[in-house]
């Protein structure tokens, strides 16, 4: 219960944040099995947007600060830390980015990507949000060790090709 005085929340009583308390752990239970980490490496389409650039110099959920000419993302799923190779459906522009944060929090997107890295591949302010694939190279696993992911498989398996062809 909050106690009220010309509209103006000024108290909770002791049984109301007791209320409160109890059902947190159940609502970021319930958050973390809506979105359960992605430590499988596999590629993800999806929409991307950029954050907006009232977040410059904010602390993201890795505790450093957001740059607008960084390579930091945000993804819902990727544990922080991982590696990916961002591509643009339409244009085929791609770039490199470091999970750094969470989000994007719009339903129908995947990553949030930098001001910078989302003109690299294409998107601009007008459009604001385009599709886009996710392609892990290194995803941090809860162990400690990295896990290579699809783009990491993918650029050894193109190495080997190349080898092969200049023999």
């Amino acid at each position: 219960m909050v106690w009220s005085v010309g509209g103006s929340a000024i108290g909770v009583t002791p049984l109301a944040r007791a209320a409160a308390q109890e059902a947190a752990p159940s609502q970021h239970a319930a958050a973390l099995a809506k979105h359960r980490p992605d430590l499988s490496g596999h590629k993800r389409v999806g929409k991307a947007s950029f954050y907006s650039k009232k977040f410059a110099g904010k602390k993201m959920a890795d505790g450093t600060a957001m740059k607008l000419k960084g390579n930091n993302a945000a993804s819902k799923t990727l544990p922080l830390g991982t590696t990916a190779k961002v591509t643009n459906v339409d244009t085929g522009q791609t770039a490199v980015v470091t999970i750094q944060d969470r989000g994007p929090h719009v339903n129908g997107r995947i990553v949030d990507l930098s001001p910078s890295t989302a003109q690299k591949i294409g998107i601009t302010q007008d459009e604001g949000v385009a599709k886009v694939e996710v392609t892990p190279m290194a995803v941090p696993m809860p162990d400690g060790s990295v896990k290579a992911g699809v783009a990491a498989q993918d650029a050894k398996t193109d190495r080997r090709s190349s080898d092969v062809r200049a023999k």
